[in-house]
């Protein structure tokens, strides 16, 4: 017998559904996997809004005479 008839046959019903995260949590870990990636995805487009005002700040407006710097 393979293992993955083993397995199916330990599983039962469970055989093919997803995993939860933890027992007392009820996120699967496809749900985990996709929230990780949109949370990742989110922060790197906050860096490079962060980055993109920062050089407008600090380049582009003295370059026009906003902010004047001394």
């Amino acid at each position: 017998m393979g293992e993955s008839k083993r397995r199916k046959s330990a599983l039962g019903d469970k055989y093919g559904q997803d995993e939860n995260v933890a027992p007392w949590l009820p996120i699967s870990k496809n749900q985990a996997a996709r929230a990780y990636k949109i949370t990742t995805r989110g922060a790197w487009i906050g860096i490079a809004v962060l980055a993109s005002i920062w050089v407008i700040i600090r380049f582009i407006g003295p370059a026009f005479g906003w902010w004047n710097t001394y």
